[in-house]
């Protein structure tokens, strides 16, 4: 059964919450917000907590300790998802849309994200690496 047809993401378990995540790493990727318009534009600057390999943070479950700046998505308000990437399946859900093709839910596979060119592995680059952010804004990702 896909749970994700039937459930509303509040009404998932931790499990099902979790396993909807594709780990593209596309939200872990620093973003500038435009103080006079609210823009937002996305980097190719990964958290330094990112496994640019696997796409996972490396240290999840104490991301937002270790970053403040880290945003925990259960604790925010789903409309408020609109600065998540528009391949991710919290924001789609969220919108009404169906899963990518591509999902690892869909496909059975984790690598099916990678094939798909979803993945920030390719080309992200840890913050620690970075002294100007605005020299890496990537225009194709926009929300």
């Amino acid at each position: 059964m896909k749970f994700w047809e039937t459930k509303t993401l509040t009404q998932m378990s931790t499990e099902e919450w979790e396993s909807l995540c594709d780990n593209c790493g596309k939200c872990c990727l620093n973003k500038l917000e435009d103080e006079d318009t609210g823009e937002i534009a996305f980097t190719s600057v990964a958290c330094d907590l990112i496994d640019l390999e696997t796409c996972r943070c490396t240290h999840y479950s104490e991301r937002c300790t270790l970053v403040p700046e880290c945003i925990d998505l259960k604790q925010h308000d789903f409309a408020e998802y609109n600065w998540l990437p528009s391949t991710c399946a919290y924001r789609l859900l969220t919108d009404g849309e169906s899963l990518p093709s591509w999902h690892p839910l869909l496909t059975g596979t984790s690598e099916s994200v990678k094939d798909a060119g979803i993945s920030i592995g390719s080309y992200a680059i840890k913050e620690s690496q970075v002294i100007d952010m605005e020299d890496h804004i990537i225009e194709w990702l926009q929300p």
